[in-house]
């Protein structure tokens, strides 16, 4: 189970904050909208609304994991892939 806190694109109404937390904790977004709403009047909830906005990852757009991550190709004359040019001539190498 993938369960990291990111931003909802399909349960969003202005930038998926309130649906990525709903989904995290397992709860409907809708309550997490009510306490949105009924934070207004604290004066913090629309900081703490633009914070997270900024500092949660949109979902989908995370890093992949290593296992899905393709292998780097080896070649022959370098197998590191750190070798572009000869070191004395500045010439390309011909691979």
């Amino acid at each position: 189970m993938d369960n990291r806190l990111v931003r909802s694109r399909t349960d969003r109404i202005i930038g998926g904050v309130c649906g990525g937390l709903a989904r995290y904790f397992g709860i409907d977004a809708t309550i997490v909208r009510l306490v949105f709403v009924l934070a207004v009047l604290s004066g913090l909830s629309p900081l703490i609304y633009v914070i997270l906005w900024i500092v949660m990852p949109q979902e989908g757009a995370a890093a992949p994991e290593p296992s899905s991550l393709p292998a780097p190709q080896q070649t022959s004359l370098d197998p590191t892939g750190e070798w572009q040019y000869d070191p004395y001539t500045g010439q390309p190498l011909k691979k």
